[in-house]
């Protein structure tokens, strides 16, 4: 998740980090006091929250997995990537060939620490610390450009971060900005937190506000997200419940409540 303010200098461990609390709800060990007292209060109001992380990781790789070996493509830039743990974009698109190439940005510095540490000695992947709203210096980087032929079907992906970009930075038009970029037969992968009860919306948006120091967006609605995807061909099963898109075993955690939800799916460029 991400959603830090634009280059920030210096990690500052007395302020929550979404990075870093997806991680600790993922069961990283990359997190800090602040991270876990925010993610406990989260679960009081919202217990579903880890659930729904892991059910969101899970995703993530089978989006990657079948992008890659169903419809060939060999290019991803994965939009506020998160700490690094087990089965990475690069991991599970490589698995279906070593060629894949894939671009990680995040904006918060440890991530970038941690993944350039990790990915030292593969060159076919990067991780470059940019605030994922600034589509320019993301496409234009030097990095992105040695990786990435936008000549060439590209997935771009924004798993599990629009919510932490506020409405006056127009995420659907941040989405629209990628895609006018992509070349045809490219992919956009969006889901966000989504919520039907006014009350947990706010809750969750007024607590990640203040919990962040105002690096936070809003828990939408469902009619909001399917913005995002306008102009985009939709693939089956549509727009759902993260949990519910193309499973690939009967095993993943289910929720025990549902006051919010993970909810998106994968768009098309023609």
């Amino acid at each position: 998740m991400q959603g830090e303010s634009l280059r920030p200098s210096a990690i500052d461990t007395t302020v929550p980090s979404v990075a870093r609390m997806y991680d600790y709800f993922l069961g990283g060990d990359d997190n800090y006091q602040s991270d876990r007292e925010a993610c406990e209060e989260l679960l009081k109001q919202v217990p579903s929250t880890k659930t729904l992380a892991v059910n969101n990781r899970r995703f993530l790789q089978r989006v990657v997995r079948m992008l890659a070996a169903e419809y060939g493509v060999r290019q991803f830039i994965d939009h506020g990537s998160g700490l690094p743990t087990r089965d990475n974009v690069h991991q599970v698109a490589q698995a279906v060939d070593p060629a894949s190439r894939v671009v990680y940005v995040d904006n918060d510095p440890i991530v970038l620490a941690h993944g350039r540490a990790m990915l030292e000695e593969n060159d076919r992947t990067a991780v470059i610390q940019a605030d994922m709203r600034d589509t320019d210096e993301i496409f234009g980087h030097a990095e992105t450009t040695r990786l990435i032929d936008f000549s060439q079907p590209v997935a771009a992906l924004f798993v599990s971060v629009m919510h932490c970009i506020p409405d006056e930075s127009d995420p659907a038009g941040l989405v629209r900005s990628v895609a006018e970029r992509l070349a045809p037969g490219s992919f956009l992968v969006v889901c966000q937190l989504v919520s039907d009860r006014p009350e947990i919306r706010k809750f969750v948006t007024d607590f990640m506000a203040e919990a962040t120091g105002g690096t936070w967006g809003r828990v939408r609605e469902e009619q909001e997200v399917v913005q995002y995807f306008n102009g985009l061909e939709i693939l089956e099963p549509g727009l759902v419940e993260v949990s519910t898109w193309r499973p690939d075993t009967d095993l993943a955690p289910e929720q025990e409540t549902d006051e919010w939800l993970e909810w998106g799916g994968v768009g098309r460029l023609r």
